[in-house]
This record gives structure tokens, sequence and C-alpha cells, in this order.
């Protein structure tokens, strides 16, 4: 009847716009094109990928290593050492480390290397000092004492972090030590990093793809063994795109376990149950003792003591949202890794994988826009990209600094400004909007009752495997896969799967209900065992 006529005349209006938005899409690819400088001829052509790590130290999983500096097998000193060394080695390539401060590092370890020659007991030490002596790197967009906190802002580039975020401070009690800060895309809301401030990050498996965002240099830091553990924030898949991108873990917790305070740009109104922070790691083992460390006395709404017997989770699947036009079809291989652990948990679980097809989140980008500007239960409208744009100082006209940009005057990236303008059409329709709030709402029932207490769903991380730099912005909803799950607040774990023909990480999402972290982190864990994990960059 009328209400069929009206969903096709909508999808019919959204069909339009999204053609009008990829061509608006392949224009900007062109003038970047013309606005980029062509590299001069006749060089030694760049190494194709970062070498792999060749200390065996570099190998090892936190908790490893923390057990080891425990037992006096090794010195701090000589971890930080390696550590620092490696990034001296490869960040040249990557630029992922945007400031370090290894004096520091360097320093600290000292005074770790003496706390454990005082010898005091191994249990008082994992007990109070869980990650003692392990290297962390930090998300720039976090404030570190004394590192900066631009969150690849031009007009903050002068601003230095005087205190921590509470993930930072907490993770700097339970021992690790950060190395520097990492980069991000301008105000963490774009899946490339690259900004005016640091410039671009590159993909260690390939220097010509990108490493995701928002959490991007974090993610390449990772891959490339510069780091082990890391700390991201996830709004609309900030971690977890960049660990599928490098193939590492990231973990985005239930909404609200793990304290948001202490990162620019921070959520405001509705978005604060939208914005998680999380663990990124290389092995799958550190998710868990990062997240009890972050949640600090948060962990206990989690029941990460409860032991998990695989063959009694219910699992699901689903190979694609369902065909948004808005979004890129789902890469084969992609499909093919997915249905490689499907089968696996079938043959050696044993255990019924249920194919679901959840007809809503086709709509995920829309559902994911539409509840990001919604108003909070007090009315508190949320931010706008534009104001945070302008910090404190003019607001930001994102029409003019599109035109600013395509004469090279803006110190805008393109993506931040077409942000802008989105944000601008999206106020536009108030009654489509409350309709998709409702969709979204009823979507987050839906999810909890297929989940249930023992339920994980198993979904894409991305459609697409790391694409080129620049070209996401031909593509500018593919975050929707992840997006999605943010604003329906349920944990999620992205997990690593072995590499493409091309040599590039493949993964997948693990999605379970509400304040069930427990489930997902233990399927990881097991697909670590059973897909290898992380695979080192440069071995090709």
């Amino acid at each position: 009847g009328a209400g069929q006529r009206a969903a096709m005349a909508l999808s019919r209006a959204e069909r339009c716009l999204a053609l009008l938005l990829r061509l608006l899409s392949r224009v900007c690819l062109a003038l970047l094109g013309l606005v980029a400088p062509s590299p001069p001829r006749a060089r030694p052509a760049p190494p194709r990928a970062v070498p792999p790590p060749r200390r065996p130290l570099l190998l090892l999983p936190a908790r490893q290593l923390a057990a080891r500096l425990r037992a006096r097998q090794v010195t701090c000193v000589e971890v930080v050492e390696a550590y620092v060394e490696r990034i001296k080695e490869v960040n040249p390539l990557i630029n992922a480390v945007v400031k370090d401060r290894f004096e520091e590092a360097l320093q600290e370890a000292r005074q770790v290397d003496k706390l454990l020659s005082e010898g005091p007991g191994d249990d008082y030490l994992e007990e109070k000092f869980p990650l003692l002596g392990v290297p962390i790197t930090i998300k720039e967009a976090f404030s570190l004492h004394g590192m900066p906190n631009t969150s690849g802002l031009v007009n903050r580039r002068n601003v230095i972090a005087t205190s921590d975020a509470t993930v930072v401070s907490r993770l700097k009690q339970a021992g690790a030590i950060p190395l520097g800060v990492t980069n991000c895309s301008e105000l963490c809301m774009w899946y490339e990093s690259s900004n005016r401030v640091y410039g671009r990050t590159n993909n260690p498996y390939d220097l010509q793809r990108i490493v995701g965002g928002s959490s991007g240099g974090e993610g390449g830091v990772l891959a490339a063994a510069c780091s082990v553990i890391g700390v991201g924030s996830d709004i609309g898949g900030s971690i977890r795109m960049p660990a599928f991108f490098n193939g590492v873990f990231g973990h985005k917790p239930t909404t609200g376990v793990v304290p948001n305070d202490g990162q620019f740009p921070n959520a405001r109104g509705v978005r604060t149950s939208f914005l998680c922070t999380g663990p990124m790691c290389r092995y799958a083992e550190d998710l868990e003792l990062m997240l009890r460390v972050m949640a600090g006395p948060g962990v206990s709404r989690l029941k990460l003591n409860e032991k998990v017997s695989l063959e009694k989770i219910k699992f699901h699947c689903m190979d694609h949202d369902g065909g948004s036009v808005f979004v890129s079809p789902v890469d084969k291989e992609i499909l093919q890794a997915q249905k490689k652990v499907v089968e696996h948990l079938e043959s050696e679980l044993g255990v019924q994988v249920r194919r679901v097809a959840i007809h809503k989140m086709k709509y995920s980008f829309q559902i994911w826009s539409a509840m990001m500007s919604s108003k909070d239960s007090d009315g508190q409208e949320a931010q706008l990209f534009t104001d945070l744009l302008g910090d404190h100082g003019k607001p930001v006209w994102p029409l003019w600094e599109l035109m600013k940009w395509l004469v090279g005057m803006s110190s805008h990236t393109l993506p931040a400004i077409a942000l802008g303008l989105t944000e601008k059409l999206m106020k536009l329709n108030p009654g489509g909007n409350a309709k998709l709030v409702s969709m979204g709402k009823s979507l987050q029932e839906e999810m909890e009752a297929l989940l249930g207490p023992d339920g994980v769903l198993l979904y894409p991380s991305h459609p697409t495997i790391a694409p080129r730099h620049h070209s996401p912005i031909c593509m500018p909803f593919n975050f929707a896969y992840t997006a999605i799950f943010n604003v329906l607040g349920l944990p999620v774990t992205q997990c690593p799967l072995g590499l493409s023909s091309e040599g590039l990480p493949l993964g997948i999402q693990l999605v379970a209900a509400s304040y069930n972290d427990h489930l997902t982190l233990a399927v990881a864990r097991y697909l670590e065992k059973a897909f290898g994990g992380w695979v080192s960059p440069g071995k090709a």
C-alpha cells in the first residue's frame, strides 16, 4: 500500500543521493590528483612494506613480557631499547609515532629494573603491577602528560597535555611505560589517519595503503611490531577499522565500562553512550589484561572471571548488511575468510552456526547518523562537528573551507570539510531522523534478543581490505559496518584472520550482547590459535 510506495520513493531518493555523493567523491579524487604534486622520476623504488622485526623480544605478548621481567629473565631497559630501536627503524616509513618520549621511557625502565632488583615477591608484583615494564603506545587524542594533544587540528598544534587521561593513568599505575603518541585523523572523525599537523600514516603491509582511522597510528604501530599494546577510542569503528586494516586485535567494550575522560574531542550529549575507549593489541591474550586495567572498578560489570565453554556458545553469522546503497559490497576474500571461520567452528567445536539476515542492518549508516545527531534525554543537542573544527576559535564554514581547500589554502583535511557539509544536510530532515532513531532502538532490542546470554555474531569488519590512500573519499560510508555497533552499545572484538592474496590483513568482528565482552574475547583467543592471529609484515 501507501507505506510500501513511500518506502520505495525513499529508497529511490536515497539511491540518487548515494550516486550524487559517489560522483562528488570521484570529482574530489580527480582534484586530489591535480592538487597533489607528482613525485620526481628516477628514484629507486621505495620498499612496499616494512621489514619484519628481527629481535625475539619484540614477538612476546605483554602478559609474557611482564612475566619474564618479573622472573628477571630480561631487563626492562633491554625491552624498551629493543622497541625504541624498532620504532627508529620503521617509523620513517609508516609515520605512526608522531611524538616520542624515549628518554623518559628509558628512565622509567631503569626505575623498574631497580624495583625488580630489590626482589619483591612475584605474586605481589603481578597483583599490583600486572603490566610492569611493558612498553605501550597511546593515540594522540588522549592526554599523556608532556605530550601533544592536538587530535590533528592545526589550531591546537601548541597544546601540550598537563595531565593523563584516566585510562592512561591506570595503565601507567599498572606499570606500563609509554613510548610516545600515535597519529589519528583530524578530530578522530575519519577512517584515514592523515592530518595537517603530522601528515599521513602508511600501512606497514603496503605503504601505499591506509592504516584506517581514527586510531590508525595505533593500528600501524602495533602491526609493525613497534609496540605490543595500545590505547584507542571508537565512536564509529575507530578501534576496529585500524585493527582490521593492520591485522591486529581491537576491542570496543560494552558502552560505559571504560572511562572516556581525558581525550579530545570528548563526547557530549547522546554521544557519550556511543564513544568507547578500548585496548588494541598484537596478541589476543592481552585484550583482557588491558581491559581489566582500563576499566578499573567498572570491570565488575563485566563477567571476565566466568569460564567460557566455546561449545556452548550460540554462533550466528551474517555475511553482509543486506546491500545498503551507501556502502561497497563485501570483498570476496573477506567473505571467504568468514566462511572458513564458520566451517572451522562447525567441524572443530561441533556447533551449528546459524545464518541470520537482520533486515535493519541495511540502514546502518542512516541509523548511526541519525542517532549521532539526536538529542539526549535532557534535550541536549549533540555538539556540531563544525564547532569542534573551530575549537574555541571562529566557527568553520564548510563551503568556504572547501573553496579554500581547492586552492590549497585550508588548514583542514577534505574529509573533515565533507563531514561538516554532510552534517548540515542531515539537519534538513528532522522527520526522517526521528524515524531512523526509533528504527535504531528496535534494532537494539532485536540484537539483544538474538544474542541473549550466550550468543556471538560473526560479521565483516569492513566491506573492503585496506584501501589505497585517498580512496576512502570514494566510499565515505563504509565505516557503517563498524559504526552500527556503537549506537547499539554492544561489545565487539575485531580479530585478524591471516593475509589476503595481496598480502593484506583479513579479519572479522565478533559481537555479543551488552556486558558479554568475555564471550567475544574468548572466541578471539580461540580464532587466534586456529588462524594464526597477527602475521608479521614484510615477510613476502
